[in-house]
């Protein structure tokens, strides 16, 4: 019999996706549960028409996530800090400190989440990050830490 899923289905599919399982099994588990409809013809083009759209939007995200990464990409932030006489900061800059200064300096507002910085930065000094702008896509930047005068 073959069924389109309403959600994921461990072992037999994901959300609207069209699949061929045994009579019993969408009977007896799936139809009952609200997991699954009946595929009729209608039903079919319905979903596939849906899938379409959502594929060609996912397109347009990557696309506009990768224009954004290549403007990002070899650009410096620089963040001011205090520290003491031989460039110890006081604390440490944090994730949303960084992302503050990439909002401030490129226009760019990016979740302090996706922000990732190889070791804690607690010294004057420059260091590398990586910024995630989109599910695997990923742009390399440099931080500058300098002393707040």
């Amino acid at each position: 019999m073959k069924v389109i899923l309403l959600q994921d289905v461990p072992g037999t599919g994901k959300k609207n996706q069209v699949v061929n399982v045994s009579d019993g099994y969408a009977r007896n588990y799936l139809l009952p549960r609200k997991w699954a409809k009946e595929a009729s013809a209608a039903s079919v083009k319905e979903i596939e028409r849906r899938n379409e759209a959502d594929r060609r939007a996912e397109a347009e995200r990557r696309a506009e996530a990768e224009k954004l990464a290549s403007a990002l990409k070899g650009k410096t932030i620089t963040v001011k800090a205090k520290c003491g006489e031989k460039g110890r900061l006081y604390g440490s800059v944090t994730g949303q400190e960084l992302a503050d200064a990439l909002e401030q300096q490129h226009g760019v507002q990016i979740d302090k989440r996706k922000l990732e910085v190889g070791e804690v930065i607690r010294a004057v000094g420059d260091y590398e990050m990586n910024v995630t702008v989109y599910s695997g896509i990923k742009v390399p930047m440099k931080i500058t830490i300098q002393p707040l005068e």
